[in-house]
């Protein structure tokens, strides 16, 4: 069995009727960890594990983390998750609670990211938490899963990117089933937006810095498979404001009764503000990626 679960696939008549589309959510917020990361970082891990890997080492300040740290304890392998100093507590604790070893390093997630990787032994395995093929494989089962649904063929689909693993594993799934043609909407927050400067650049650029409360989306710089995907696929990227994506997740939480992060917020915020992106499309899929990072209170801290 997988370690990640299929989730559930509803229509939302709350945000159907506010806008007038057919809005359906895929509510990967339910999986096991919190988040999407578990189809992708799940898969990866257990390719390892038959590799015959002794430990799993990631870096990651939040929902990557946790997916190893969980993958980990499922498949009786341990885990060391480096983290930046900028990563909350909430984030350490959740990585923890999966048993797995956390070590606080560099100021930004890239740092945290060269010391993980000096850490490395032949017997350990790095989990990177956006850039690797195994990881957009297990996350278009995701898509999979819509299809086998056969409830409706998306005219659009709406998602967050951060470093883009998400983006490269929807368009792979979206291609495998035969859904190559239907576009895209890749949504960022101000302050994070590396996919969107980048396509603007025509060039893979990288951000000075993170200033987004939404810190799961806080890659300096996509992977270059998603770039090289924006070339060649039907990609539109929009960019929303923190306060957008905050007040999407309340209105989120009071709708259906689930707490997502502002990463996710993002993209429900694009059908709360009936962004023009949105127009014309008759069945819209939303990827409800989730995130553990971020309690209520703090949601509301942010928004003040």
């Amino acid at each position: 069995m997988p370690l990640h679960i299929d989730t559930p696939l509803l229509e939302s008549r709350p945000l159907g009727l506010h806008t007038g589309q057919n809005i359906w959510l895929k509510f990967d917020a339910l999986q096991p960890c919190g988040s999407f990361k578990i189809r992708g970082i799940g898969a990866a891990c257990e390719v390892y594990a038959r590799q015959g890997k002794k430990r799993f080492v990631s870096s990651s300040g939040g929902n990557a983390g946790i997916a190893v740290a969980y993958a980990g304890r499922r498949l009786f392998i341990p885990v060391t998750v480096v983290v930046p100093h900028t990563t909350t507590e909430r984030a350490k604790e959740l990585i923890r609670q999966e048993n797995a070893e956390v070590i606080v390093h560099g100021a930004s997630w890239m740092e945290a990211n060269a010391h993980a990787q000096s850490l490395l032994t032949a017997d350990d395995a790095f989990l990177h938490p956006f850039d690797n093929p195994l990881l957009w494989e297990g996350h278009a089962t995701l898509i999979d899963e819509v299809a086998q649904a056969g409830l409706f063929v998306p005219d659009a689909v709406v998602l967050s990117v951060g470093g883009g693993g998400l983006l490269a594993g929807m368009v792979e799934g979206l291609k495998r089933n035969g859904w190559g043609h239907v576009p895209v909407i890749a949504v960022e927050t101000e302050g994070a937006s590396s996919l969107a400067q980048s396509v603007k650049a025509g060039q893979r650029i990288e951000l000075a810095a993170i200033t987004s409360v939404a810190t799961s989306l806080g890659a300096k710089q996509v992977c270059e498979q998603a770039f090289n995907l924006t070339q060649t696929c039907p990609i539109k990227c929009a960019v929303v404001s923190d306060r957008e994506a905050l007040s999407a997740c309340e209105q989120f939480l009071a709708d259906h009764r689930v707490l997502v992060e502002p990463a996710c917020g993002a993209s429900l915020s694009l059908v709360y503000e009936r962004n023009p992106e949105l127009a014309g499309y008759r069945n819209v899929l939303v990827v409800v990626c989730g995130g553990m990072t971020a309690s209520l209170e703090q949601i509301r801290e942010w928004a003040k």
